[in-house]
């Protein structure tokens, strides 16, 4: 069984060379130039774009007909493909991954909505490889992401709104009321829903940092080992940060710290600070 994905499940950021997965790139436009995410240009070469850009960027999708042409590919040598995605209420890659399906009868292709994006999402992804190599049945890998996904959590914060605004992915009004009244959001990811969902908020970005952590308390016993991971768009101070602060609080099984794909990040903007937690013991039997 081989193993598709999206530019948007950060896979990359596991660091495992033994990974072995097929990406399928979203894309960025900006001032009329469109980036395939991870292919194109690299995250910091978009975000100075963006800084000295006076539009703002429009993100799409892989076309069904893109991942048609993956999958039929990928058909010549295996026919059976689990083709993994981020969330369904963020964008509509699961969708064109589906009706990709159908045009590929030679294919026997299974579309996963992992419900979540970036770190988190590229976890399912990984120990769907590892349960693959492992030669587990469809049917137990299957159940396992369903595990890993409802134990994995996902929140973030950022200093600047017209990204999120422009993206459409919080309320306008709502949006420029907090941009004017420079509140920090603390946003996270809707369990069944896949869409994010505003958990709290503060005045400064130091604040919002601390919110953060205080939300990790609340989701998870603090005695319980964390598989934990800390992703930023252009922010390595504040990721260092967060790291401190989730460090003092939690004992923790640490993943690499790096950029989300920059197809994410064109909706939050350069300052995001993100992180990824889940209890650890959720992966035990196939890390």
């Amino acid at each position: 069984m081989q193993v598709v994905t999206d530019s948007a499940t950060d896979t990359h950021l596991l660091e495992d060379k033994g990974l072995d997965v097929h990406i399928v790139p979203l894309k960025v436009t900006l001032d009329d130039k469109t980036y395939r995410d991870k292919i194109d240009i690299s995250a910091d070469e978009f975000y100075k774009i963006l800084e000295n850009s006076g539009g703002l960027p429009v993100t799409s999708q892989p076309s069904a007909g893109e991942f048609a042409e993956v999958y039929r590919n990928l058909a010549k040598n295996d026919p059976d493909i689990l083709s993994i995605h981020m969330s369904s209420g963020l964008s509509g890659t699961v969708n064109s991954a589906r009706a990709a399906v159908a045009l590929v009868s030679e294919a026997n292709v299974t579309v996963v909505d992992t419900k979540t994006l970036s770190g988190a999402a590229g976890w399912q992804v990984q120990a769907a490889v590892q349960a693959i190599k492992a030669g587990w049945p469809l049917e137990r890998i299957l159940e396992k992401l369903k595990a890993i996904a409802a134990a994995t959590y996902s929140l973030y914060t950022l200093k600047e709104l017209k990204y999120l605004i422009h993206g459409g992915r919080i309320s306008h009004i709502k949006g420029l009321i907090a941009s004017v009244l420079q509140i920090k959001p603390l946003i996270g990811v809707h369990k069944e829903l896949g869409n994010y969902t505003q958990e709290g908020q503060a005045r400064s970005f130091n604040n919002a940092l601390t919110g953060l952590v205080d939300l990790m308390k609340k989701t998870i016993p603090l005695m319980e080992p964390l598989r934990v991971q800390i992703i930023h768009a252009a922010n390595p101070e504040g990721a260092a940060q967060l790291k401190e602060k989730i460090t003092q609080t939690f004992k923790c099984e640490w993943l690499h710290t790096g950029q989300l794909s920059f197809v994410l990040g064109a909706h939050t903007g350069p300052s995001m600070i993100g992180v990824g937690f889940a209890l650890n013991s959720i992966f035990d039997g196939i890390s």
